[in-house]
């Protein structure tokens, strides 16, 4: 039994097998995909649990420390850079919280380098905030005014005005710590400006206060109070009408006492002191406003409990490792000793402000207490007043050393924001160019293909009315040949009417009158009626033939044409003219298209020749090649180069016609020996038999 095979079914079997290893291979592609993404969550489920050990305050630093480096190690394994820089943001600034700063400044660097490549502008600008936030923790004050600068622009950039108001603000607090008070007033108001738009009461609050300290420090006491209480208003706002900010009650009061209006500030200061748990929650702020209240009453003269306030603050301070409000303390007690002429008290006082000014860089009280100083011990004084005018001058020159720091940082970066916004002016204008540019090649483009689309629906409307004017010379001459049968129909119904139907009538009445008669003469006249009756069929056998001649005979309209057209151009050029034809053809049953493409051919080669030849004779020829029409018309004149002659729009016209006819033609002309055009055109839809032999 012969077994037959089925390719269907094995194609069938390939398919299933194709399927199949196709669902393998995407179910091992998936489970690679779903094994990475489990991987890197439970890796970034690990580092955010880490994180959080670092922030637990009840550990060591060192194992908060321990933590963040596992942390640190695990994400170099993330592969996803957004989580890789949303945990690697979060790591540098544990490692800044806990005052790593090796760590930090290279986790920091990570992050920016990081944020950069993959154009995280956010976390770029939270990195540079890091990194201002730790220059100035460290006193360096002109690193911490650029980063904070950096952060502001980057924050901008993305819209973040809020964020970037603070990083303004941050930028005044640092430019009003080297005494750059009028830069410190620019950015302060521009930060308020922004939290204004953002009703953001809470750092309006700070950024009045920040005001109000620059006020005086410019000795603007007035201003100050005015600057304190705006801000003391706004953080009412921000705490439910309740006031949270007791610094800036202090500052109100160190205002007024400044603008020694002493009993204002001296109830401000108790407000301070009064309010609950300061004492606990703010010991450092409570020491301040007993010293500051203390100064107050000392100003007034009441001296009863100064000396007793003075010493509990020292004690307070000693506690908080105050050295500057130390240094403050043991110059106003100096103060005090000196008052009550304790010079020995006065004197210890006075040294120990002076050594706890320079350990902890505070040189605005370091002055002060040099010139107490010169008070205490009048032998000295020269000393002091010597060592005061030294620091003085040495300050001024590197406060002023700073802020042209601090303006060359402020005029570097508006130069570059400045080419920054250079640069895409440029390029804006570049867009715009190159903008107008494409819409110019457009417009040109649209206005040359328009106006090619003009001349083209120009020239054909032009070769439609040729051809109408071709089909009405066509249609004249037909109406002609009708007007000639016309009257060759009317000569032979005269005929028939006057010539053979009168004869016929007269030998009818003959017979009829003889037909009774017999006798000789009768006879006679019916022989002569005969014979008439024959002279009438040889007439109408002769009109008969005259007919078939006619039915025959054909009458070529096209030819007809033709001929016209050659008699008419070379009769008025005064040139001979030749035109050969097949008469075995019927030229008449070309199609419509061709006749008339074909006339308007052969007369704009006629009208070159004539024009541009010089020629005494021009010539045509048409004939049938099996299933082609073969035009050949030429001249006897001077002839061209052809393929260096321009190409106008005559040639134009002979070439769009013949491409409508799906035809060819070609040329040959030589200098001195005449032109000719070939023409061949297809022409399939006659019948076979009519070809010629």
């Amino acid at each position: 039994m012969k077994v037959t095979k089925h390719p269907q079914k094995n194609i069938s079997k390939y398919k299933l097998l194709i399927t199949i290893g196709s669902l393998c291979i995407l179910a091992c592609t998936n489970n690679k995909i779903i094994k990475s993404q489990n991987t890197t969550t439970i890796l970034n489920d690990s580092i955010s649990s880490w994180v959080s050990m670092a922030k637990n305050k009840t550990l060591t630093t060192k194992e908060r420390l321990t933590f963040l480096g596992k942390a640190h190690t695990a994400n170099e394994k993330i592969l996803k850079d957004s989580i890789k820089i949303k945990n690697l943001s979060s790591i540098s600034f544990r490692y800044y919280s806990l005052n790593d700063s090796l760590n930090f400044r290279k986790t920091n660097k990570e992050t920016i380098a990081l944020s950069r490549s993959i154009n995280d502008t956010i976390t770029l600008a939270n990195s540079y905030w890091d990194l201002a936030g730790f220059f100035n923790k460290e006193a360096i004050m002109d690193s911490a005014f650029f980063y904070y600068q950096k952060a502001s622009k980057t924050f901008l950039l993305r819209k973040e005005n809020k964020l970037a108001a603070r990083m303004l603000l941050a930028m005044a607090n640092v430019q009003e710590s080297i005494k750059d008070n009028t830069g410190a007033e620019i950015n302060c108001i521009k930060a308020i400006e922004i939290f204004k738009a953002q009703e953001d009461n809470k750092y309006l609050s700070r950024s009045y206060t920040t005001l109000g300290i620059i006020a005086n420090n410019l000795n603007e006491n007035k201003k100050s109070i005015s600057y304190y209480q705006e801000a003391l208003e706004y953080d009412k706002k921000a705490n439910n009408g309740k006031v949270k900010n007791f610094s800036i009650i202090n500052n109100l009061g160190v205002s007024n006492l400044k603008n020694k209006i002493y009993e204002t500030a001296i109830s401000y200061f108790n407000e301070v002191l009064n309010a609950p748990n300061l004492f606990q929650d703010n010991p450092r702020l409570y020491a301040t406003a007993l010293n500051n209240l203390t100064n107050a009453n000392f100003e007034l003269n009441k001296l009863d409990n100064v000396e007793k306030n003075y010493l509990d603050v020292l004690v307070l301070r000693k506690k908080e490792d105050n050295t500057k409000g130390l240094a403050a303390t043991h110059f106003y007690l100096g103060g005090y000793y000196l008052k009550i002429k304790d010079t020995i008290k006065a004197k210890e006082q006075v040294h120990s402000s002076i050594n706890l000014s320079k350990l902890s860089s505070n040189n605005d009280r370091l002055l002060e207490a040099l010139i107490l100083a010169a008070k205490v011990e009048p032998k000295k004084a020269a000393s002091y007043l010597l060592q005061n005018i030294q620091l003085k001058d040495s300050l001024e020159k590197e406060e002023r050393k700073i802020r042209n720091k601090f303006a060359r940082i402020r005029f570097e970066t508006d130069e570059f924001i400045a080419q920054n916004e250079l640069l895409q002016e440029q390029k804006r204008l570049w867009t715009g160019i190159a903008a107008g540019l494409i819409l110019l090649l457009i417009a040109i483009y649209v206005i040359v293909t328009q106006r090619n689309k003009n001349q083209k629906l120009k020239f054909t409307q032009q070769q439609q009315a040729n051809n109408q004017e071709v089909f009405n010379l066509m249609l004249e001459q037909k109406q002609k040949v009708d007007e000639a049968k016309r009257e060759e129909q009317k000569r032979i119904s005269e005929e028939l009417h006057d010539g053979v139907l009168g004869k016929m009538l007269g030998a009818r009445m003959v017979l009829t009158g003889l037909n009774k008669k017999a006798d000789p003469e009768a006879i006679e006249e019916k022989v002569k009626a005969i014979a008439a009756l024959k002279n009438v069929e040889g007439e109408v056998r002769a009109i008969s033939h005259e007919l078939n001649h006619a039915a025959y005979q054909k009458i070529p309209n096209f030819i007809n044409s033709i001929t016209e057209l050659l008699t008419t151009l070379a009769k008025n050029a005064k040139i001979e003219q030749e035109f050969n034809f097949n008469n075995t053809f019927d030229w008449d049953t070309l199609s419509g298209d061709i006749k008339i493409n074909v006339y308007r051919m052969i007369q704009e080669c006629i009208h070159n020749s004539i024009k541009h030849a010089e020629c005494q004779k021009v010539y045509v020829n048409f004939d049938i090649h099996k299933f082609n029409f073969e035009v050949t018309v030429g001249d006897n004149g001077k002839g061209y180069e052809f393929n260096k002659e321009k190409k106008g729009i005559g040639l134009r016209n002979i070439k769009s016609r013949i491409e409508k006819l799906n035809g060819h033609f070609t040329v040959d002309s030589k200098l001195g020996k005449g032109t000719s055009f070939f023409f061949n055109i297809p022409i399939s839809r006659i019948k076979k038999h009519e070809i010629p032999a």
